[in-house]
């Protein structure tokens, strides 16, 4: 079944980012798979939550939130905060998210202080939790090497990288990182988040109104592996250029992020 974007089935989008979109953040990124845009960015505060202090748990504290921007889809998405809270769709992603990454982060190694990992939607076609995780190790991977940097700590609390992608089954056949159109008519649809090494850290997975098989569960995860190996090329590969000196080259070239198709 030929897909919309000329993709073979187990090829991902193609992949692009942008580092230190926001300045005042301790590491960042606008990471692209294909037209889904997300902002990623990693604070640090220095100190922790209070619950950490009455229970005095030792290090530190890893947190994080996803909106997704309401120009982000076709049709305007209503402002969370106009709601007062956000919705329950938003909740589970940023938990995941913040499951995700405290799964390859020492907190001990991070002391006492809290990382606040921020992800805004920009423009969503598919997997915005997928991107959301891919690009927020990334954020935090540069956020400690400027600690290490600065000599605010002194060992590495980044264990491995994670890496998400999104696998289904579309008309009896297996799909690797779906697009809107394509999740939207899956049968079955998945979210996989493991680490480099390969090792799982959690699998979202039902079938739409259908019922998958073991070979295909199967071939999903397998599809998983090769596009989250391939991610995590990318990953070094981003976290590489934000230890070279800032040029300001790369801010330059947002209006051409954006004008691609």
């Amino acid at each position: 079944m030929p897909r919309s974007d000329g993709r073979a089935p187990d090829q991902i989008r193609p992949i692009s980012y942008i580092l230190d979109v926001a300045p005042h953040a301790a590491g960042s990124v606008l990471i692209s798979f294909g037209s889904t845009r997300v902002i990623c960015a990693a604070c640090i505060n220095e100190e922790v939550p209070r619950w950490m202090k009455v229970q005095n748990v030792k290090g530190g504290w890893l947190t994080a939130e996803y909106s997704m921007l309401p120009y982000s889809t076709l049709e305007r998405k209503e402002r969370e905060s106009s709601r007062g809270r956000p919705d329950g769709r938003s909740t589970e992603i940023q938990r995941l998210i913040g499951r995700s990454l405290r799964a390859v982060v020492d907190l001990e190694k991070l002391g006492a202080r809290t990382l606040h990992v921020d992800c805004d939607v920009l423009q969503a076609d598919g997997g915005t939790r997928t991107a959301a995780i891919t690009g927020a190790c990334i954020a935090v991977a540069i956020a400690f090497n400027r600690l290490l940097e600065k000599g605010k700590i002194t060992r590495q609390p980044l264990k491995k990288k994670v890496a998400a992608i999104s696998a289904g089954v579309l008309k009896g056949e297996t799909l690797l990182d779906l697009c809107y159109t394509e999740d939207a008519a899956a049968d079955v649809d998945s979210n996989i988040v493991l680490t480099e090494d390969g090792e799982f850290v959690e699998i979202q997975g039902s079938g739409e109104e259908a019922t998958f098989t073991e070979a295909q569960l199967h071939s999903m995860l397998e599809y998983g592996r090769k596009g989250i190996k391939e991610l995590c090329a990318i990953q070094d590969e981003a976290i590489q250029a934000a230890m070279k000196p800032a040029d300001g080259a790369q801010l330059k070239n947002l209006a051409d992020f954006f004008a691609k198709k």
